[in-house]
């Protein structure tokens, strides 16, 4: 997107409202990010008196990338002694942030677990008493989406609906025991957790409303009611507080988000300014039109209309296909027909002449199972991709055996990661060991760590097994106490890979792989992770306006305390010269030059609105935000967009007749668009640039 060369009106009345509770309806493109770090600047520079310290003033987003982002702009705009001193986190960093803190007044030790998804799910299988991965998924949704309406197990059974909400309710408390007596919480809990805090303890939650002058919130309209709860007891009756967000784009309803936060703001406070951003810095006329028209038929809770001054550009093209197959040809087609065309189809304020990458196209779709066809076609045609939303980095399996490490040394409570960690590499630890010792740490009550030193242990163990489990306790003792003491980059990395070494955990993945490629390639990403969590141990000379300062030292130990919250969230930003295929949900908040939606029918976009299961009011909220879904879509695009739909589509096994989507309808396009054949397209382009060949000059 192309930033304004100065904040315009809209904008400069956001940043300069300070004496109360601001809500800015930021436009898709309209230059939201700018507007926060623009605003913490004129928070830290109010008259004698009124100025915050940076540490009084909290930006909080919802991924690692946004919040990253959002520094680094910042330290740009106020330089890094000050950008190092505000607090920009996630929602459940922040959480983390508090727990640590004070959440002894809750039962919890300072050095808690996070569990993560996997985690979670074998507790459930464990609590549940169920060997059926996909029960125990469903249990996790359910419990999941309950805590983030702030409902305990009591209450979820007192609502359930039926007999499997009922038995997931009183999975649900056998869970939470478990989770109390682990010292663990999951990522729910680091929302839910801090509301039952600060609800509880005045003492507390005056002691973090004094800490906090005015908090920030970024993407507002995808909070759901425990956020919401959050920012409330944060920022009490002063309500100093900036809620950035777009109902427009609000599109998580399915994992607890809920526009009600958005209604809820002028009723719970009176004196909210409303501020809405309608200049668009991304998109071409065109493309606006069709966002506006689309969204235009959903009710308005605050009024709003994008504009843009980048011109009308090219016309919004829809491509009618006969098939899936044939729907990816002719995305293929697109894509080489726009290369081929150079710098004639210019983005928003891009130069003339610019070439057009790879990295410019994205190809957008409703659900995952869409993006096959299209990798077969691109791999055909040699177009480099990635798949956005694929297995992350950090979900690899030789990752997640060294985060359990990490989360032992910071928690010897937590079971999980002992199982994870003495099994990881094996070292002579059989089932039937570790079964005697999970019941002999469940007779006494006792992590699995703690039973490991128990006196009378040896009654429940044979002396080989003992000494195999005392050596591992002995390990990670020694571990602990090195990483505890252990500080910066330059002393973090010696230490990691010495870890590495003892355990023998290179040859632990040689092991496990029959191809010596595929296990390089594994000791690659451990090594990467090495370097990622020494980096984050500090110690780095950055440049600051005032000259060049040192970022603060952390220990191996106290990154490892963080970590969960970190992977949980985490999303590697490597910049590759390659295409996007997403769906939807994982594109909100990008944007590309070149944009094809694809499979916009009805049944696919809208998803299938034949539930038998919901109610007549929950149909009419389920089109709605499939609706906000296709605006989402058509405003990631920058210079171009196509929409295509499928005149056959498989369902299932079964070839059945398709029809356009009601959103293309809705998008009122000229009646006499271009029905486009890029194939065609492609080859008058040939033609002609042949043409152009044959009649230049030959050289003597």
């Amino acid at each position: 997107m192309s930033a304004p060369a100065s904040l315009n009106p809209a904008q400069m009345q956001a940043v300069h409202h300070l004496d109360g509770p601001c809500l800015v309806l930021a436009g898709a493109g309209s230059g939201k990010t700018r507007v926060i770090v623009h605003k913490i600047a004129r928070l830290l520079q109010r008259g004698p008196g009124a100025e915050l310290a940076p540490s009084q003033i909290a930006a909080i987003t919802f991924t690692n990338k946004a919040a990253a982002e959002m520094r680094e702009r910042a330290k740009a705009l106020v330089g890094a002694k000050a950008a190092k001193g505000l607090v920009i986190s996630t929602f459940h960093a922040l959480g983390v942030r508090l727990l640590r803190a004070d959440g002894a007044a809750l039962g919890l030790k300072p050095t808690f677990s996070i569990l993560d998804s996997d985690d979670v799910h074998g507790i459930l299988r464990d609590a549940g008493g169920t060997t059926d991965a996909a029960t125990a998924r469903r249990w996790q949704w359910a419990i999941s989406l309950w805590k983030n309406q702030g409902l305990d197990a009591a209450q979820a059974e007192a609502q359930a609906a039926n007999p499997d909400e009922i038995q997931a309710a009183r999975v649900m408390a056998r869970y939470q025991e478990r989770l109390s007596a682990y010292q663990a919480v999951d990522f729910d809990d680091l929302i839910g957790l801090p509301v039952a805090l600060l609800t509880r303890e005045a003492e507390v939650r005056g002691k973090w409303q004094a800490a906090l002058g005015h908090v920030l919130v970024d993407e507002y309209q995808d909070t759901n009611a425990q956020q919401y709860a959050l920012l409330r007891l944060l920022t009490g009756e002063r309500a100093m507080f900036t809620a950035v967000g777009d109902d427009d784009q609000s599109i998580y309803g399915w994992r607890g988000a809920t526009i009600d936060n958005l209604k809820r703001l002028p009723e719970d406070y009176p004196k909210l300014k409303v501020i809405a951003l309608e200049q668009n810095y991304r998109s071409t006329g065109n493309i606006l039109r069709a966002a506006n028209c689309v969204i235009a038929a959903n009710p308005k809770i605050f009024e709003k209309k994008l504009w843009s001054d980048h011109g009308d550009g090219d016309p919004v093209r829809v491509i009618e296909c006969d098939s899936e197959e044939h729907q990816a040809e002719r995305a293929v087609a697109r894509i080489q027909a726009l290369r081929a065309q150079g710098g004639a189809v210019l983005g928003a304020g891009a130069p003339e002449g610019q070439a057009i990458e790879w990295k410019d196209f994205a190809i957008l779709y409703r659900a995952n199972h869409q993006a096959r066809v299209f990798e077969q076609a691109l791999r055909k045609a040699q177009i480099p991709y990635k798949v956005s939303g694929g297995q992350s980095y950090f979900d690899r399996a030789e990752i997640k055996d060294l985060c359990a490490w990490l989360r032992l040394l910071v928690n010897q409570d937590d079971d999980p990661a002992f199982l994870r960690a003495v099994t990881t590499p094996k070292r002579g630890i059989g089932h039937q060991t570790l079964a005697a010792l999970g019941q002999f740490a469940g007779q006494w009550k006792v992590s699995l760590y703690e039973a490991l030193f128990a006196d009378s242990l040896g009654t429940a163990l044979t002396a080989k097994a003992l000494g195999s489990l005392h050596e591992f306790g002995r390990f990670v003792n020694d571990l602990e106490q090195r990483a505890r003491h252990t500080r910066g980059a330059e002393e973090a990395r010696p230490l990691l890979l010495g870890w590495l070494k003892d355990i023998d955990y290179e040859q632990h993945l040689h092991d496990g792989e029959d191809s010596e490629k595929l296990a390089t390639a594994r000791w690659t990403n451990v090594l990467d992770f090495v370097d990622w969590i020494a980096k984050r141990c500090g110690g780095e000379m950055v440049q600051d306006v005032g000259g060049t300062v040192e970022t603060e030292k952390k220990s191996v130990l106290e990154v490892a305390q963080t970590i969960a919250v970190i992977l949980s969230l985490a999303e590697r930003g490597d910049e590759q010269n390659v295409l996007t295929l997403s769906t939807l949900h994982a594109a909100k908040g990008l944007e590309w030059p070149h944009v094809m939606l694809v499979g916009v029918n009805e049944g696919l976009l809208p998803f299938k609105m034949d539930d038998e299961s919901l109610t007549p009011e929950s149909l009419v909220q389920r089109l709605e935000e499939e609706r906000r879904l296709m605006y989402v879509g058509i405003t990631r695009a920058r210079s171009t967009l196509a929409v295509s739909w499928l005149k056959r589509r498989k369902r299932g096994r079964e070839t059945v007749a398709g029809a356009p989507s009601r959103f293309i309808a809705e998008m009122k396009l000229d009646e006499n668009r271009v029905q486009e054949d890029p194939r065609e397209r492609l080859k008058a382009l040939r033609a002609q640039f042949a043409a152009r060949a044959a009649a230049a000059p030959t050289s003597p």
